[in-house]
């Protein structure tokens, strides 16, 4: 593919100088957390055996009134030397801490988080910044193979796996929603599953957990990888608990996790390593390779829902619920992989209560780079703006622009986005680019089906013709009737399940068929869809984009 001048531009000489002012500025805004950066120990965490080994550097070695660190594992709720002291070994510039993993004990360590203090004038004094562990994974009693078939996926209707029109549409992977307040049970609720967990008993509804199985298997059966998206929804009987403290009392689809409270961070522990089991491919439940944690979660008054507006708090109380997330199932099953989730508003807020995705990206990464860099993978909503637009490959010049200042982010100018995780500080530990997975993405047929055909197509073909995307999810199988109130007429075959012309087309791409779908796609566009993809063929019109 063609490389756009935004490619060329982050492997110039300036990319360097770039990600270092990125990084001064992130430094500066981000409150008093990330003023305490920069102590002068520094510890990094990882498995070894049934131990944690944390190895401390320092440049100049604090003082201390008996030569010594002392290591404290503090809950994600708990801050400097408040925790259980772990170990301590003899001060230097370059020594080791050895400690028991503790695994599913009461006094377990994998999602902790570890700061090195001395003892000075009788008082513990944090000498490091916190850092978790960094590969969970090599806990794993797993290691499944990942079913990955290629990136043609669909928010599903269940019912089509035993129609076989999945199948037909050739579907690659599947997106779907799975709700706490659904699967967590109450003690002595009847119908249950007890789980043990780090000296706990949890329990799961039976009813719930065995509707997911079912449904993980069909798809397995199909050939199909399954990415789940973990929601937290209104509280039940067994979810109440895992609803944050400052979401409490609102009314919104999904609330922000319980982070600030012992029982509620030991219960999503429990939950995590209780999917990860059961969703490994290995206990004949099914198995779900990808998990994404919340939905769009820079929507605050949506999606991840906390009563403060302030983006450092928001994202910290994520970052730390990621933490467990990402431990706790990794350490399960060592193939998985975990997304964080972001909606398409890269530089404007259509709600004034949500937060720009891209200042909510810089955050996550700031704090994941500050605490220990792993492999987190990001999910991008590259939507058209507005969301009923219809017209994938001609986006308004308002909203849709060719630089890092674009309001939106759309299949359009996604190469913006691509290249913005090319940059240093957003790599994975291994100096590679992360997956990125669009895991949701749906094109209207309210203003007609030929426009949703030819959306369909274009964003497909975009997604495949980028190496770093690994899952394009159209949104959705069917219509919806209470999208279908707001012009989003989305779905691929209509209410009474009669396929539009757009289901056709998509199952005709990625095929010996795609000729066909190409031709009807640049009939309807008016020019030849590969070579405006090929040559990043950028067109957009004026206006508000307003669609009448």
């Amino acid at each position: 593919m063609k490389k756009s001048k935004y490619e060329r531009k982050f492997r110039n000489g300036a990319r360097a100088a770039a990600a270092l002012l990125l990084l001064t500025v992130m430094v500066i805004v981000c409150g008093s957390k990330a003023q305490a950066a920069g102590r002068p120990v520094a510890i990094h965490c990882q498995i070894a055996g049934g131990n944690v080994n944390c190895t401390l550097t320092a440049g100049s070695v604090p003082s201390s009134d008996d030569g010594k660190y002392y290591i404290f594992a503090d809950e994600v709720f708990q801050d400097g030397p408040t925790g259980r002291i772990v170990a301590s070994v003899d001060a230097g510039s370059s020594v080791t801490a050895v400690f028991p993993l503790n695994y599913n004990t009461a006094e377990s360590n994998l999602s902790c988080k570890f700061i090195a203090a001395v003892k000075r004038g009788g008082q513990m004094i944090q000498v490091s910044d916190e850092r978790y562990i960094t590969n969970p994974e090599a806990n794993a009693p797993y290691t499944t193979g990942r079913m990955t078939r290629g990136i043609k996926g669909i928010l599903p209707e269940v019912s089509a796996i035993n129609s076989g029109e999945l199948k037909d549409l050739g579907i690659q992977q599947v997106v779907y929603n799975m709700y706490l307040n659904e699967i967590c049970a109450a003690p002595g609720e009847e119908g249950t599953l007890p789980f043990d967990y780090n000296g706990q008993t949890y329990y799961f509804s039976n009813g719930r957990i065995t509707h997911y199985d079912q449904m993980v298997k069909g798809f397995n059966a199909q050939g199909m990888q399954v990415t789940m998206v973990l929601l937290n929804g209104e509280a039940s009987a067994g979810s109440q608990d895992l609803i944050h403290p400052n979401a409490r009392g609102a009314q919104c689809p999904s609330y922000a996790l319980n982070v600030a409270e012992a029982g509620g961070v030991n219960h999503l522990k429990a939950v995590c390593a209780f999917l990860g089991q059961r969703y490994s491919g290995k206990t004949g439940n099914g198995q779900i390779d990808n998990w994404i944690l919340g939905n769009e979660v820079n929507a605050r008054t949506s999606w991840w829902y906390m009563d403060s507006a302030n983006l450092d708090v928001n994202v910290s109380a994520y970052v730390k619920a990621f933490r467990i997330f990402y431990n706790e199932l990794k350490a399960m099953n060592a193939n998985i992989w975990v997304y964080n989730s972001i909606d398409q508003e890269w530089g404007r807020k259509s709600n004034p209560g949500s937060f720009l995705a891209k200042d909510y990206l810089d955050q996550f990464n700031y704090y994941m780079n500050r605490e220990g860099n792993v492999d987190w993978s990001l999910s991008y909503h590259p939507y058209n703006s507005p969301l009923y637009d219809p017209y994938a490959w001609n986006g308004p010049a308002v909203w849709v622009k060719q630089g890092l200042s674009t309001p939106y982010i759309t299949m359009q100018n996604i190469d913006i986005l691509i290249n913005y995780m090319h940059q240093p500080q957003f790599l994975n530990p291994a100096g590679q680019v992360r997956s990125i997975s669009l895991a949701e993405i749906g094109y209207t047929s309210y203003f007609g089906t030929e426009n949703q055909e030819a959306s369909v197509a274009y964003g497909y073909l975009k997604a495949a013709s980028l190496p770093d995307v690994d899952a394009f999810m159209l949104f959705r199988f069917k219509d919806d009737a209470h999208e279908m109130e707001s012009k989003l007429n989305l779905g691929i075959t209509n209410l009474d399940g009669s396929h539009k012309p757009a289901y056709n087309i998509y199952k005709n791409l990625g095929t010996a068929n795609a000729g066909a779908a190409k031709a009807r796609a640049s009939e309807i566009i008016g020019m030849d869809i590969d070579q405006m993809i090929s040559q990043n063929i950028i067109w957009t019109r004026g206006g508000d984009g307003v669609v009448q």
